[in-house]
Parts: structure tokens; sequence; C-alpha cells
């Protein structure tokens, strides 16, 4: 398929311009793509998706502006479609078409997003977005971190219709001569053939019991057949499905029977449709099925700047430094990699300016807000190490029954001592991974404070962590007034940027597709037509002259 252009002269008789001028607000995100489409999503942005012989394809700009606007709006692909053909805006937003410009199928959407997916630059229509927003001066060097659950597109199953479905797909993948194979070895009643739970009397505890220990067996028995097999992909990947569903729900007594186990397994699968969506919490309270989309914005235009989505269980800092990538210095090699040997392992150190120089250089220091679920060591350091301003708030130590938390301790990592508040002094023995550990033992059994420190009768034992002292350097900062203030005033700004993207459930807080990746696509498409209409309300143009702009910056 070859590429498709946009015409861009159109028939002044039935054009959608005359119609939709003085109609459609100027500030809206209909007369921002209608202005700067071309500009924004031109044919030639998507060029590489397509070969040089072959039929025409719809121009990829229309599809663009088309799928741009699905998203702000919530539309499934055949609504989408049905938009374009017969509502006049988004013509008009996709450079003032005809009103009897044709339509296209929804299955054009479909295979768009295909060949974003298997190219070198799958989320170019948000990076395209957020370029205009800086060549524009609209980006600054703050930046907001926060998350939001997405709910999954699929039921999440119980144990029985999990391992059920896990052998009933491992059949599917393994074709006629292995799935013969495996058939001969199955012992229940069950051809496994159609999607559900199996039948059984679910109110008697002996029915349901026999009913998981005759599936776990099944799922063993097909396992079995496969040991030592070389097998093609697909059928690997169901085995291991099928074995992971079985290792994370299940349990063998001492005679041979399976059980349900009475725990939660940490990374349980809840789904064989979407095996990569996990239970989250978003707090202690709440929990939810699915992903997790993570973003990061500029709170002073309220651009988005990056976006990510995990899996639900994943904690909040675990993907910040990815989305702080563009802003960061590059990386310099790692410990493993001839780094300075006091550094732990997994800490990426960044050679960059410090903050001297990059004032010489006429560039603002990083600033870096994010809730107590950012105060991980690890990003802590990412940030200290790239002389951002840490503007991320740490919970502060806690122990039990009121006692004397850490933090009234002195911990001297230079001389690896630990002092207690009665001012006994040990030895802080060091960990392998870094941090270490100081126990006062007998000290405690003479200390008159020892009620108000411990009830352990080996006395108390103080544990620090490798990232102890960026840890201590956050707590001690956010005491301040000032930036207490700064951190009230800025942080909560991302809350409204989740509210655009949530606004829709559909497409919003529900996902529309299946798997971390095309979740994550589809994050940034939404984070993408977010940012258009925030564009066109700060009155985002483009001169050949003088480039991008806006009209409040």
């Amino acid at each position: 398929m070859t590429l498709g252009l946009t015409p861009r002269q159109g028939d002044l008789l039935s054009t959608t311009v005359t119609f939709c001028e003085g109609r459609v607000s100027e500030d809206s995100i209909y007369a921002v793509l209608h202005r700067e489409c071309f500009n924004l999503f031109g044919d030639e942005v998507f060029a590489d998706l397509f070969k040089d012989v072959g039929r025409r394809s719809v121009p990829p700009m229309i599809v663009a502006v088309v799928m741009v606007l699905q998203r702000i709006e919530g539309c499934s692909d055949r609504e989408a479609v049905d938009r374009f053909a017969f509502d006049v805006r988004w013509k008009y937003a996709a450079g003032g078409l005809a009103f009897d410009y044709p339509g296209f199928v929804h299955t054009v959407l479909v295979d768009m997003r295909a060949r974003l997916a298997r190219s070198d630059r799958p989320d170019r229509i948000f990076e395209v977005t957020l370029a205009a927003a800086k060549a524009a001066g609209l980006v600054g060097r703050k930046r907001v971190l926060d998350s939001t659950p997405l709910y999954d597109a699929v039921a999440t199953m119980d144990t029985v219709t999990l391992v059920r479905s896990g052998i009933r797909g491992l059949l599917k993948a393994a074709g006629a001569d292995l799935g013969g194979q495996l058939r001969a070895v199955l012992a229940r009643e069950d051809d496994y053939a159609g999607a559900g739970k199996p039948v059984c009397d679910y109110d008697d505890k002996v029915a349901r019991r026999e009913l998981v220990d005759a599936l776990a067996k099944d799922a063993m028995a097909a396992l079995g057949v496969l040991d030592g097999v070389e097998l093609d992909e697909p059928v690997d990947q169901a085995a291991k499905l099928l074995a992971t569903l079985i290792g994370q729900d299940l349990d063998q007594d001492e005679v041979g029977v399976f059980r349900i186990a009475r725990r939660v397994a940490k990374d349980r699968v809840i789904s064989t449709v979407d095996p990569q969506a996990r239970h989250g919490h978003k707090t202690a309270a709440r929990g939810f099925d699915g992903y997790k989309g993570h973003l990061a914005i500029d709170p002073d235009t309220e651009i988005i700047t990056a976006t990510s989505v995990t899996a639900g269980n994943t904690g909040d800092a675990e993907p910040a430094a990815g989305l702080l990538a563009d802003d960061l210095p590059a990386p310099a090699p790692t410990a493993g990699d001839g780094a300075g040997a006091g550094e732990p392992e997994n800490v990426v150190v960044h050679e960059g300016h410090g903050a001297a120089e990059l004032a010489e250089l006429g560039t603002e220091p990083l600033a870096v807000y994010g809730d107590a679920a950012y105060g991980a060591g690890p990003l802590l350091a990412v940030l200290e190490q790239a002389s951002a301003a840490v503007m991320v708030k740490v919970q502060p130590p806690v122990a039990p029954a009121g006692r004397f938390a850490k933090d009234r301790f002195v911990i001297d990592t230079a001389a690896a001592t630990v002092t207690c508040p009665a001012n006994a002094t040990v030895a802080l023995r060091p960990a392998k991974g870094g941090g270490g550990t100081a126990r006062f033992g007998a000290l405690c059994a003479k200390c008159p404070l020892v009620a108000g420190c411990t009830k352990s009768t080996a006395g108390r034992t103080i544990k620090i962590t490798a990232y102890e002292g960026e840890l201590t350097r956050a707590r001690t900062m956010q005491r301040d007034p000032a930036w207490r203030a700064e951190y009230r005033a800025t942080r909560p700004k991302v809350e409204r940027k989740i509210g655009h993207l949530m606004r829709r459930k559909h497409g919003g807080r529900r996902a529309r597709v299946r798997g971390t990746d095309k979740v994550a696509a589809d994050f940034s498409l939404l984070a993408a037509a977010v940012n258009l209409a925030r564009l066109a309300v700060l009155g985002i143009t483009r001169t050949t002259r003088s480039g991008w702009s806006a009209a409040t910056a």
C-alpha cells in the first residue's frame, strides 16, 4: 500500500470551512487541528509506514486526525468513522474537507495502529504534539509525576476458570497432532472446547475440591507430555502460562491432592485473555484490576511530557526515571561497568551539569514533584546525581506503639556508627548490597529510655538502606516551610490533568485494548489528544517565519 495524500484545495461551494468558521470556537481542538493539521500530522510524517508500490492508502493525516478526535471523545473505531462521515467538525479538523468527502471503514484505524506499533516511532503522534509545545516555549524544567488506574478490558477470572482456560489455550495452540497426545492424558470428561466455568455444584465443598483437583491433575498431565519436547513459540507460551496458573493458585497436600492456596501470589495472573493485567492497589483500601498509567506534566502549562503504562501491581517510582529520560542528563556506566565501588548496582549514575554549570549555560535545573509513592531511594539517588531539585515527598520513619523512630538516632555512615537517643553508640555492620545493621543488644538492658525504644529482650536494632543518605536529606528538606508551600502549590496540578485523561470511561479509565504494549500506545495517543486540546486553549500557531508560538506562554 502506498502513501495517500490529503487534498489541500477544497471546493469553495462544498467545503466545511465557511460553514464551521464562526460556529467552532477558536480555542477548541477542532479549530487548532484545522489550522495546524498539515504542520502537525502531514502525510510525510507517516511515509515510512507505506511502500513505494501498491494501491493508495487513506491519507494518513486524515487517519491521524480521526485517531486523535476518537481518543478525546471516547469513541470506538466504528463510532469514530461514523463521526468522520457525518460530523462536520471532524472534516473541518482534517483540513477543511468537503461535506461529501468519502469516509472509510473502521479497519483502517486498526491497520494504522498496527503499522505504528511495528515502526521505529510508535508514539509519533504524541511526540509531534510535544515537539510543537516545546518549540512554542510551553515546556519548562518542572515535572510533576503521578499515576492512575487503568481498568482492564477483560473479566477477572477465578482459579477454576483460569486453570481450565489455561488447558483450553494449550490445546488450541498445540494443533492436531500434539493436541491429540495431550487429550489422551486428560482424565476429566471435558473436551475443553468452550469457554467458561465447568459444570459443578459449587455449593458443595466436596464437589468443588474434587473439581479443583481434577483440573490440576489434567493440567499437570498435559505439562508432563511436553516435558523435554522442543516446542514452537505459541505452544511454549501457552505451556508457561498454564504452569504459572497452577503454581500461583494451587497447593498440593501430603497425599497429592491439589487445593486452592490460602494466599494471593505476588504477581498473580488474573486472566488468560490478558495475561499481563494484574491486581493493583492505588491505596490500601482501594483495589483494581488492570494496569497503571503513569505521566509527567509541566505544571505551569499543564502539557503532558511523557507517559508510560505498567502492570497494576507496579510501584509508582519504578517507571519514574523513564518518564524523565528526556529531561535527565545522559546516563554514565553503572557500577558493574566501572562506576564507583560504593554505588549500588541498580542505580544509574548521571554525568550531567551541576546546578551552577546549568545556571552559567542559561538552563534552569530540573525540578521533580511527586507524592510519597515516589519517595523511594533509587529515584532520589537518580535525581540528586542529575542535580535536580527534589520536590518529592518522603514518608517519615515510624516505629510501633509510638516508640523512637529511626530519625531519633544519629546515623554516621562515614564513621559507620549509630548513636541512640540515650547517647549510646554502636558500630554499623555493612550489608552486602549497601546500608547495614546496628544492634544495641545488652546496652538496652540498663538504658533508662528502653521503654520508649523497644520491648525486645535482644535490644533495639536499626537497619539502614543503601539510600539512607538520600532519604534523610529529602526528609530534612521537606521540613522547610518554603518547600512545603511550593509542593502544595504545584504537585496537585497533575490531578486535574488526570481528570482530563479519565473523563471518558471508554478508552479513559477503562482500557480499550489488551496487553501492556497496546494499552501504552492507546494511553500515549490519549495524552496527545489532551495535549492538543490544551494547545488550542493556549492559542498555539505556526508561521513559516517564526515557527511555533503561543498566545499564552
